[in-house]
């Protein structure tokens, strides 16, 4: 029953993305964007099938890929690690909040130029890039999630004899885990548009500094093939996410 629901939900959201090829395709035909400027669908997904055999693609997608997970996966750990000590420390909460009020709202790209001339123009400053912007939605999630866990769990735990120290791992943790895992799908999300921001305003390698070679010597359909890799590897990489929630949230009524 659970399978097919799923198979359901799988095929109903192809709807909307064959929607938007067949859109595609209606503009190229139908002469209101000219194909020099958009491309048909067909021409990019050849050309795409035809990069994935080279090693050179593989390279470019592996450069976005290193500094994606290496600035979600920073931001994971410091989230879940700040958010769960302000949630369980008042102190330390009303420290971090107000840097928290101050520095959320910020577009971390401003942070760019500064980035690059204290750790350099390699992987360093577009790691640290998605890690400021995918940090946030992480730490604000964990302490929603932690500060909202019911007291009595807590109270619970102790009278069983668990020790305090095991508390957070043993109920905090577990209890908040719906909400943080909801923080890194959304910080995943921002990863995957970060990377390829900062690998279009300066890279030497990477899916974004593709789109802006190909841009500049005007190949249209070069230009499309990164946009398209990127949207799938984002696509794979939350439908891997998902299924970790799954997994980890499989007590959980609602997952």
């Amino acid at each position: 029953m659970r399978t097919s629901a799923l198979t359901g939900d799988f095929l109903l959201g192809l709807v909307p993305i064959a929607l938007v090829i067949a859109l595609w395709q209606g503009l190229v035909s139908f002469g209101v964007a000219p194909a020099v400027l958009l491309p048909p669908p067909g021409l990019v997904f050849a050309r795409l099938l035809q990069q994935l055999t080279t090693s050179t693609f593989h390279r470019e997608i592996a450069a976005t890929l290193i500094r994606l997970f290496g600035g979600f996966s920073i931001a994971v750990v410091l989230g879940v690690s700040i958010g769960i000590a302000a949630a369980a420390n008042p102190a330390f909460n009303a420290v971090v909040r107000p840097i928290v009020r101050v520095l959320a709202p910020l577009p971390k790209v401003a942070l760019y130029p500064a980035l690059l001339l204290l750790v350099g123009f390699g992987h360093e400053s577009k790691i640290l890039l998605v890690t400021a912007d995918a940090l946030f939605p992480i730490l604000l999630s964990t302490y929603y999630g932690a500060s909202t866990v019911e007291q009595k769990l807590i109270w619970s735990a102790m009278a069983a004899g668990t020790p305090r120290r095991e508390i957070l791992f043993k109920v905090i943790l577990p209890a908040a885990m719906p909400s943080i895992l909801t923080g890194c799908r959304i910080g995943l999300v921002i990863s995957c548009i970060v990377v390829f921001l900062a690998e279009m305003i300066t890279s030497t390698d990477g899916l974004g500094h593709m789109l802006v070679t190909a841009a500049r010597t005007f190949q249209a359909v070069d230009m499309f093939v990164p946009l398209i890799t990127i949207s799938l590897l984002g696509l794979i990489l939350n439908g891997l996410l998902q299924a970790v929630r799954s997994y980890l949230l499989r007590g959980f009524p609602e997952a």
